[in-house]
C-alpha cells in the first residue's frame, strides 16, 4: 500500500466507482498519503463523507448521463424521456443512478443486466429491489424475477438489446453494444444511444446508429459526470466546505448542459450538426490545443 501511494500524484483523480476502485480502497490510500505527507489535500476523490467527500458523488456519473441526454434529447429532438421506454444495461453504480434519474424525468426503465443475463420488467424496473439485490445481498440480477411478479430473466447479457426501446443507455462495460446489437436496437425503432459506461458501444455500432439517424450520445461527454463532480469534491476539499446533495446535483445539471453544448456547438460549426461524437473530439482537442499555445508548449 506505502508503494502504490507514492505513485499517487497530487493530480490524480480516481473516483470510486468509475474505475473498479470503491471507497474502501480509496479509504486507505487516503490514510496512507496523509499518513506519509501529514497534508490533507483533495488528492483522491470518491472519499467517504466523513473524510472530505461529496454527497452525489456516487450518483453522479448515471444522473450526469440522463441530464446529457435530456439536453440531446431537447435540442435535435424537440423531445424528452416522458413517456419513453428506457432499455438499461448494467446493474452497478452507473446502472442504478441512470435507472433512478430517468424515472425521475419521466421515463419507464424495463431492462437491467449483470454478465450473465438481463431482467425485463414490463412495468417499470423496481429499483429499491435492484440496490437490495446488488448492493446488500451481493446477488445476480436473475433473482429479481423471482421476487417480482411478471418480470422475466433472459441469460446472455447482450440480448437486452433485442428489447423494444425508444431510449438505449448502455452501462455496463466495454465494447458490451456491437453492430449486431445496434441493428436490433435499430429496428426496433430505437430514438437515442447515450454512452453510460467507458466506450460500450464499438465503432461499426457507432457507424450504424450516425447512418440511421439516431441521436447518439459519446461517452466521453455523456459519462462526464462522474469525474465532473470529483472536481466538485475537489473544490469543497479546498474550501473547507460540504454543500448539500441539492446544491451538488444543481452543478452536475449545469456542468453537463455546458459539455453538451461545447459539443453539440463544435459539431454545427464544423458543418456536423447532430454529430456529437465530432463534436466532442473537436471540442476537447481545442481546449487543450488553446491552453497548451497560451502556456506557450506549442
Amino acid at each position: 500500500m506505502t508503494e502504490l501511494c507514492k505513485h499517487v500524484g497530487a493530480d490524480t483523480d480516481v473516483p470510486a466507482g468509475d474505475q473498479g476502485t470503491g471507497a474502501r480502497e480509496i479509504g486507505y490510500m487516503f490514510g496512507q498519503y496523509k499518513r506519509i505527507r501529514n497534508e490533507f489535500v483533495g488528492v483522491l476523490t470518491g472519499k467517504g463523507l466523513s473524510y472530505g467527500g461529496s454527497l452525489a458523488r456516487t450518483e453522479a456519473t448515471g444522473y450526469g448521463l440522463c441530464y446529457f441526454t435530456r439536453e440531446m434529447l431537447k435540442d435535435l429532438a424537440n423531445d424528452s424521456f416522458e413517456g419513453k421506454t428506457v432499455v438499461i444495461s448494467g446493474s452497478g453504480n452507473v446502472a442504478q443512478f441512470a435507472c433512478q434519474k430517468a424515472t425521475q424525468l419521466g421515463g419507464k426503465v424495463v431492462t437491467m443486466s449483470d454478465s450473465n443475463g438481463y431482467i425485463y420488467d414490463p412495468n417499470g424496473i423496481n429499483l429499491d429491489i435492484v440496490l437490495d439485490l446488488k448492493n446488500v445481498k451481493r446477488a445476480r440480477i436473475s433473482e429479481y424475477a423471482k421476487l417480482v411478479p411478471g418480470s422475466e430473466y433472459h441469460e446472455g447479457s447482450k440480448g437486452v438489446w433485442t428489447v423494444k426501446c425508444d431510449i438505449a443507455l448502455p452501462c455496463a462495460t466495454q465494447n458490451e453494444l456491437d453492430l449486431e446489437g445496434a441493428k436490433a436496437l435499430i429496428a426496433n425503432g430505437v430514438k437515442a444511444v447515450a454512452e453510460g459506461a467507458n466506450m460500450p458501444s464499438t465503432p461499426e455500432a457507432i457507424e450504424a446508429f450516425q447512418k440511421a439517424g439516431v441521436l447518439f450520445g459519446p461517452a466521453k461527454a455523456a459519462n462526464a459526470g462522474g469525474v465532473a463532480t470529483s472536481g466538485l469534491e475537489m473544490s469543497q476539499n479546498s474550501e473547507r466546505l460540504s454543500w448539500t446533495f441539492e446544491e451538488v446535483d444543481k452543478k452536475l445539471e449545469g456542468i453537463m448542459k455546458s459539455i453538451y453544448a461545447a459539443a453539440s456547438s463544435a459539431a454545427v460549426k464544423y458543418g456536423q450538426k447532430g454529430n456529437l461524437v465530432m463534436g466532442a473530439n473537436i471540442a476537447g482537442f481545442l481546449k487543450v490545443a488553446d491552453a497548451m499555445k497560451w502556456q506557450g508548449a506549442v
